[in-house]
């Protein structure tokens, strides 16, 4: 079973290369995830761009601390199996962290978990979360992916080793830089520290470059905007995973570059 896993959107940019992407090649996988988080104007997620996502062609959305940027989401989070938060958020938070789907007959989870170094300390930890979110999906299915949305690369990694032949892949999510470190681990998972995103590549991590360097000159808050006008960079992963035995096969690095 062949998997597209598209790092963070940011903003329009990032949604048009995603829809260019797709339309060229949606056909070559069973299933496509994506995490939105800053998707709707670089920060959070509303309901008119979450439906025009899916009409896309993604079949499942993840997400990470931007996800409650839009106070929006709170009024349709519940109402969409589909698009995910954080597992780790304390019991009572709107939304879900995990779910199981189906394409093709085939049955497959999907967990969102978020690292705590630099983040959000008062989160449940991530891995133990993980061993219980495994323990219910595993009765249902081998094949289980996780975005592990997360700062530091040691985190990423610890928890890839920790779910290393219960995961089918970790893909790591938010630092929107993609890594070289695509491996399938000793007991099948397929692993990348960071997908990368999916916005203006000559910006600071697809917002405009001018406010961030002023801001890391003076030291003074500035707000943020999209970068619109650079030509866009798509970053995802592939993975087949064997839908058997919930073992990878092969993971492979995805870069297009597509003009404003």
């Amino acid at each position: 079973m062949k998997f597209l896993l598209i790092g963070d959107i940011i903003g329009k940019p990032g949604r048009k290369a995603v829809a260019s992407f797709l339309n060229e090649n949606r056909d070559r996988f069973d299933v496509v995830i994506a995490n939105v988080e800053n998707s709707a104007g670089g920060f959070g997620i509303t309901k008119k761009v979450y439906e025009e996502l899916k009409s896309y062609g993604i079949d499942v959305f993840t997400s990470g601390n931007h996800i409650w940027d839009k106070k929006e989401v709170f009024q349709f989070i519940n109402d969409a199996p589909d698009l995910l938060r954080p597992a780790n958020y304390p019991e009572g938070v709107p939304g879900r962290g995990f779910g199981l789907f189906e394409k093709e007959g085939v049955k497959f989870g999907v967990v969102n978990l978020m690292g705590r170094i630099f983040l959000e300390p008062s989160l449940d930890n991530p891995f133990r979360v993980f061993d219980r979110i495994y323990e219910e999906l595993s009765k249902e299915t081998s094949l289980i992916l996780v975005d592990f949305h997360a700062e530091t690369t040691s985190e990423k990694w610890a928890f890839g080793i920790y779910a290393d032949g219960r995961a089918s892949v970790v893909y790591g999510t938010h630092t929107h830089v993609p890594t070289a470190d695509e491996f399938i681990l000793k007991k099948g998972t397929a692993y990348v520290s960071d997908v990368g995103m999916t916005g203006a590549w000559y910006s600071v991590i697809g917002m405009s470059y001018k406010e961030p360097i002023e801001r890391f000159l003076y030291a003074l808050p500035r707000r943020f905007k999209v970068e619109e006008k650079e030509e866009v960079v798509f970053n995802a992963v592939e993975v087949e995973v064997d839908p058997e035995s919930g073992k990878a096969k092969s993971i492979r690095r995805v870069r297009e570059f597509f003009q404003r």
